[in-house]
């Protein structure tokens, strides 16, 4: 028989029993895992020195992408604690675990509060200026989520920064310095993201306006289009540049078209499709564009390893 502390413990807000391993899987929908896929940037430094970096390095890569994962859910759960009497009036966000209730917030803010202390101590184990970089990217997200992203054009302009972030923590790791051009790829795409999932959620506020926040309605669809123009080209136009301006093989040019039909597929997507609201989904949801970015990371892959 259960002792009262261990019923008690089994119990979500509700006072409805939860099993170990359902509380399993809402803490890892909690975490956000689906959306771990945007650190996968903090790769690129370590693909684009393939040809001189060891396998040691791809680990300690490998490690980083981990931490960043585990504060990036810290912001998660800390958002969703601060919004969860708000998320439970929502007609989609009142099913996340702690707005519906099944998960008790204490147990989310405890397992943050682990993550985040054993992510930032081993960052700063693993490299000082890495463990600074982590911080700074919790910081960003934090003053975002609370304040940034009530604010016009800050709004993208801040998603765009924590990208370029990841992408030179993966260059601290390894101790590889990175290219401007390099860097400015990996901005402008971020941004071309950013500025897509504003247009989704401008196309929808008509429909459901209680879902979304009143910094959308400084966006107009005429703006948001001109501003997709304008880094679509810019981003072609750049990464152009960096395949015979980066030091490695111009058979990097080679890449060119697929990151054309991938930024084409993805305006496809979204003016034709009314997709672009979650770029994490498109990806896996999307065969074309699934296929693309493999088809991208195997090519570049293999011209930087028998190439340079």
């Amino acid at each position: 028989m259960e002792s009262p502390q261990a019923v008690h413990s089994s119990l979500d807000e509700k006072g409805i029993k939860v099993r170990p391993f359902d509380q399993l899987l809402l803490i890892i929908e909690q975490l956000r895992v689906k959306q771990w896929t945007k650190n996968l940037l903090i790769f690129a430094a370590a693909i684009f020195s393939i040809d001189t970096i060891s396998s040691s390095n791809f680990a300690q890569v490998f490690v980083a992408f981990l931490m960043f994962c585990f504060v990036s859910s810290c912001v998660y759960i800390l958002n969703d604690y601060v919004d969860r009497e708000a998320d439970r009036n929502h007609p989609t966000k009142r099913f996340r675990p702690m707005a519906s209730g099944a998960l008790s917030p204490s147990v989310a803010i405890t397992i943050g509060v682990l993550l985040f202390v054993t992510s930032v101590a081993g960052a700063f184990y693993l490299s000082a200026g890495f463990g600074g970089l982590l911080l700074l990217y919790f910081v960003l997200n934090i003053a975002y989520s609370f304040k940034l992203k009530h604010i016009v054009l800050f709004d993208i302009m801040t998603i765009a920064f924590g990208f370029v972030l990841r992408a030179i923590a993966g260059g601290v790791v390894i101790e590889e310095e990175l290219t401007p051009w390099f860097l400015l790829c990996i901005m402008l795409i971020s941004l071309f993201l950013a500025i897509s999932k504003r247009r989704h959620e401008v196309n929808i506020l008509d429909s459901s306006p209680s879902s979304h926040r009143k910094v959308l309605d400084q966006y107009s669809s005429e703006l948001i289009n001109q501003m997709s123009s304008i880094v679509t080209t810019a981003t072609i136009i750049c990464y152009s540049l960096f395949t015979f301006t980066s030091g490695h093989s111009l058979k990097l040019m080679w890449t060119i078209p697929l990151v054309i039909y991938g930024i084409f597929r993805y305006l496809y997507l979204i003016h034709v499709k009314g997709s672009g609201g979650s770029p994490e989904k498109i990806l896996f949801e999307d065969k074309p564009i699934l296929m693309t970015v493999a088809l991208y990371g195997l090519l570049t892959t293999a011209i930087l390893f028998y190439y340079g």
